[in-house]
């Protein structure tokens, strides 16, 4: 009968707000803040510079949230592809957070399914790497969450904010400064940390190889199989990696 008491009693933990992970998180992800708006502000100005309406860039900062994402729709939008490429390209660049899920799942699956929408929705590539670094099995915690509040939302914050200046400064930057290659050193910041292992490693020299190869694609499709070559790399090599461990014991 009384059973189910431990269980909510746990819940109630993990879930009770926990400043000093909270403060510990933040501490964490402070130094990645500065990259990140600064990536966000490259967004923004080349949103603007691609022809997009002050209105229409904010919608896709808030709606979107994925900066990679944005930028392979920008050449698609430009070149009047049809829509279901735009689609699948924005798509395919993000599928890397359906794995970002499945590894965040577990630790909130206790929460309302709005509020673990939510976290999805504002969750971003070094906040979760950041996270399972901290937190790598799924034991039930106090203050998980705080934590990962603590990565997450000064994230988000940093992204919009740069993204909202490069919006709104974006038609007072001449091109010649040059800044998308400024962009390209920020997301190379940001991404080189996160190839941890070798198999992370295979999958990014295979997506740059055939992003490479197949630059001249129409529609920027080159993009779309660079990414997913990339990962097939990666999984396959992270298979072999693990039998060759279980062979050697």
């Amino acid at each position: 009968m009384n059973a189910p008491e431990p269980v909510q009693h746990s819940s109630a933990i993990v879930e009770r707000h926990n400043p000093e992970l909270w403060r510990e998180g933040l501490k964490t992800g402070l130094p990645t803040l500065f990259g990140i708006g600064a990536w966000g502000m490259v967004v923004g100005i080349a949103m603007v510079k691609s022809g997009l309406t002050t209105l229409q860039a904010c919608g896709m900062t808030f709606l979107v949230y994925a900066g990679s994402a944005q930028l392979a729709s920008l050449p698609l939008i430009l070149a009047h592809a049809p829509i279901w490429v735009v689609f699948a390209t924005g798509l395919v660049v993000n599928l890397r957070f359906v794995i970002f899920s499945a590894l965040l799942g577990p630790h909130f699956a206790h929460l309302p399914w709005k509020q673990r929408l939510f976290y999805g929705y504002i969750s971003g590539d070094l906040t979760v790497a950041l996270f399972l670094q901290r937190f790598p099995t799924m034991a039930q915690i106090p203050g998980k969450l705080s934590y990962l509040q603590g990565l997450m939302f000064p994230n988000w914050l940093s992204w919009q904010a740069g993204t909202l200046i490069g919006i709104f400064l974006g038609s007072a930057i001449p091109s010649a400064w040059g800044l998308g290659f400024a962009g390209t050193l920020a997301i190379l910041c940001i991404t080189v940390p996160l190839i941890i292992n070798s198999a992370a490693l295979c999958g990014v020299v295979v997506a740059g190889v055939v992003s490479v190869a197949a630059y001249g694609f129409p529609y920027k499709l080159g993009l779309l199989a660079a990414v997913v070559a990339g990962m097939l790399a990666a999984l396959a090599a992270e298979g072999l990696i693990e039998k060759r461990k279980a062979r050697h014991g």
